[in-house]
């Protein structure tokens, strides 16, 4: 087939690649260009250079034509300002799900038309067709798992999408990337969000938001015991980075309205409060809410799954109850299901 291989720099799209070519593809790799050089030259230079430079290496040496695409105004306009609009809210955005179905699998399918067949990537997950559908289902290695950021891309987008290393656990990619002698084969995977690289999120908010200064507030005692630069840096359930001392202390609550950060030493308090959500625009992978109600639920990417009962309102909206408790849930994540091994899809987190 005629594919068309996002390669970010990294070894899992490297190593995707490679798997192609050796299988008698015709590839082409394409880079993204979605930063903004204008949004961080505070930092001086260019984080993505080192992407780039690898991301020139491998296709070097494989003998693979490398396009680099241009695609900042549609990131800015779909992912970087729905993050920012998120933060100002009080919620926690989450940037990758909208990167995929947005910009990965959206206006990089438009940009490259028909020219290619399938359009693949360095994701840890694995598609399935079955009776004219097409179905996501998750990869061995339980950590590395992608299908939770895969979760919003649609039917028809799946449809086209390849990928390749889906069978393999992080461990095998690292020893294919050995054999294929490729130049990145010993970096670091990737730990920031998709469009900051190497750029630390609290970097990224101060710069777009600043600081205000507000009240940190016992909500036990309902007393003032510190302050905090800005409400949009906490998170519900953080433990760490809050500063103080006679702890742990948890954040329980955020008033954005009033930039105030409540927070407590119980985390109970925080458990008994947040085992059921409402969840809201739904997309289903399959084109369809499942029939049983009994679900796998993921509240974040990870390895843990809960058990949790979906009850449908319409076709899009639901009401989740979860088996145990989490002090981590918040307005603005997203909630993914999931049934036998496969991924559903999944929607946002509201409180009402």
């Amino acid at each position: 087939m005629k594919i068309a291989v996002l390669l970010s720099g990294g070894v899992d799209s490297s190593v995707a690649l490679r798997l192609l070519q050796e299988q008698g593809h015709d590839v082409t790799a394409f880079y993204l260009k979605i930063w903004l050089q204008d949004e961080f030259s505070f930092l001086g230079d260019c984080p993505w250079e080192e992407d780039l430079e690898f991301a020139r290496g491998v296709c070097s040496q494989a003998g693979v034509n490398l396009e680099v695409l241009p695609l900042q105004d549609e990131y800015w306009a779909k992912v970087v300002s729905y993050t920012i609009s998120e933060i100002k809210a009080g919620r926690t955005p989450n940037p990758d799900m909208f990167c995929n179905r947005l910009i990965k699998f959206g206006d990089f399918y438009h940009k490259i038309d028909t020219r290619y067949e399938k359009v693949a990537s360095g994701h840890y997950a694995l598609i399935e067709e079955t009776g004219g559908k097409y179905l996501l289902k998750v990869s061995p290695d339980p950590i590395k798992d992608q299908t939770y950021f895969l979760a919003y891309v649609t039917p028809k987008q799946l449809s086209r999408a390849l990928f390749p290393i889906g069978h393999y656990n992080k461990t095998e990619i690292r020893e294919l990337a050995r054999k294929y002698d490729l130049p990145n084969q010993n970096r670091k995977d990737s730990q920031g969000i998709c469009f900051l690289g190497k750029i630390k999120f609290r970097d990224f908010v101060k710069y777009h938001l600043g600081e205000i200064k507000g009240d940190i507030v016992d909500i036990d005692e309902n007393k003032k015991v510190g302050e905090h630069p800005g409400y949009y840096y906490y998170t519900i359930g953080q433990r760490q980075g809050i500063g103080l001392n006679a702890g742990p202390w948890y954040v329980a609550r955020k008033d954005h309205v009033n930039n105030i950060v409540y927070i407590s030493r119980d985390a109970k308090l925080l458990d008994e409060k947040r085992n059921s959500f409402f969840v809201k625009n739904i997309n289903w992978i399959a084109g369809e809410a499942p029939l049983e109600n009994a679900l796998k639920v993921k509240i974040r990417h990870g390895a843990r799954y809960f058990n949790g009962n979906l009850q449908m309102n319409n076709a899009l909206d639901g009401f989740v109850t979860l088996d145990k408790y989490d002090r981590g849930i918040a307005q603005g994540q997203f909630a993914v299901f999931y049934k036998d091994g496969y991924c559903l899809g999944g929607g946002s987190i509201e409180d009402e």
